[in-house]
């Protein structure tokens, strides 16, 4: 028996129980249809048996393998696994606060542009530091920052601009990134919900001095809990793995000491000659660091992320197909110019003539999960209570508050589960009308 406790055994064992125990079934009409999930096979499973059997629980050789995948997938040079799609916006941003950028850094009451509609930890940094969020209203059918009022936005205060790319629809990049350049601007790019996006080709999260990604299980990929922050900056690189890990200056791996030979003869502020380098810190920071059996599960499904895509697309433009026939009731979504997106979900602005709670009831009703654009418009959130900020006129933003739903296209939806979403689309009319 003992010998037959090898790992290759053991991991044989575990593929063919997750083939039996975690197959797919196909949907049926009344099951729960979600706006999104895990979709995963035995890969992800072997994988993080792997990993559980070796131990090493924090950053080990599945975190590497796992950046490495990522930064080479997105197109960028460096990228660190973080816990959460929030904590890597929390170290995203921190890391334009650090004194190593000199003039350039973000101190308290610096402005910052972005949106009012979208997730809050898009937001949340600029708050909890102490600088001034400045919301620019958004355009329809695209959901993302309406460029002609960004020279509006900006100020002498001004120095960065961090924006999501809304439900997979990338931003006007060339727009935004001309803007910036020519206003000496950092970008951040919330990626978190549009892994796979492309503009002009080219990877959305590869365009931004630094951008994010989330893995929570309904987004592209999944990680279960998890995250990212990617750039092409070294010196950012550096400073966000100094924010990811405790703020310390030292860049060893997690049970590496004396990478760079220097650990007991450096001079470090006021401390003494010599004082150990692992506990040198140039920043305050966090321990935002994710384990390795989270990155196992990320290194599998980074070999789907391309069929993953592939699904959302088709599930997309199979949605619009059915809605396209209601175009008297619903705003449609329109991908911006010269992009492809890799669509986190289908918007649906409801028109003057519709209501939309009556919708949205009716789609829960027939268990088809709805979802609101986040937060609407954050500015009228109870967390922005007392909270200073500026604000062009968000006559958009208060629209897709009041009117706007959307509704899944992740790749576990099936044919069967679209024939279904069409089914109820068609007697969707006895409550338009």
């Amino acid at each position: 028996m003992v010998n037959n406790l090898n790992k290759d055994n053991i991991l044989s064992l575990v593929r063919e129980y997750a083939r039996e125990k975690h197959c797919r079934e196909p949907f049926v009409g009344g099951d729960k249809l979600g706006y999104s999930g895990r979709v995963y096979d035995e890969e992800e499973i072997v994988n993080l048996v792997d990993s559980a059997l070796e131990f090493w629980l924090t950053s080990g050789r599945y975190t590497k393998e796992f950046e490495r995948k990522l930064a080479d997938y997105i197109g960028v040079k460096y990228c660190l696994f973080v816990n959460s799609g929030s904590s890597a916006n929390l170290c995203a941003f921190m890391t334009l606060t650090s004194p190593l950028l000199g003039d350039r850094a973000i101190r308290r009451g610096d402005e910052v542009i972005t949106v009012a509609a979208g997730f809050p930890t898009t937001i949340a940094p600029i708050v909890q530091f102490g600088a001034v969020p400045v919301f620019v209203d958004i355009t329809i059918p695209g959901y993302n920052i309406d460029c002609s009022l960004l020279e509006n936005a900006v100020t002498d205060r001004t120095k960065a601009v961090i924006l999501a790319h809304t439900l997979g629809n990338p931003f006007d990049l060339s727009r935004v990134k001309s803007f910036c350049e020519a206003h000496n601007l950092w970008l951040i790019e919330d990626n978190c919900d549009s892994l796979g996006s492309l503009y002009f080709g080219k990877k959305t999260g590869s365009f931004g001095d630094l951008a994010t990604s989330s893995f929570y299980p309904p987004h592209h990929i999944t990680t279960g809990e998890g995250g990212a922050v990617y750039t092409d900056n070294p010196l950012l690189a550096k400073i966000a793995k100094s924010m990811r890990d405790w703020g310390r200056d030292c860049v060893c791996e997690s049970g590496q000491d004396n990478l760079c030979g220097h650990r007991f003869d450096g001079q470090y502020g006021q401390l003494p000659k010599g004082y150990d380098h692992k506990y040198v810190y140039s920043h305050f920071g966090y321990n935002l660091k994710a384990t390795d059996l989270q990155a196992a599960v990320g290194v599998a499904q980074l070999d789907k992320i391309d069929d993953f895509t592939k699904k959302r697309r088709a599930n997309f433009d199979k949605l619009y197909n059915i809605f396209k026939d209601y175009e008297d009731k619903f705003v449609l979504p329109q991908p911006e110019k010269n992009s492809e997106p890799s669509w986190f979900g289908f918007p649906l602005l409801c028109k003057e003539n519709v209501d939309r709670e009556k919708v949205v009831r009716f789609y829960e009703e027939n268990n088809i999960q709805t979802r609101m654009l986040f937060a609407g418009n954050i500015t009228k959130q109870p967390c922005m209570k007392g909270v200073s900020y500026r604000s062009t006129e968000l006559k958009n933003t208060d629209l897709i508050m009041t009117n706007l739903f959307w509704l899944g296209v992740y790749p576990g939806l099936d044919d069967n589960a679209v024939s279904y979403i069409c089914d109820v689309a068609r007697k969707m009319n006895s409550i338009l009308n």
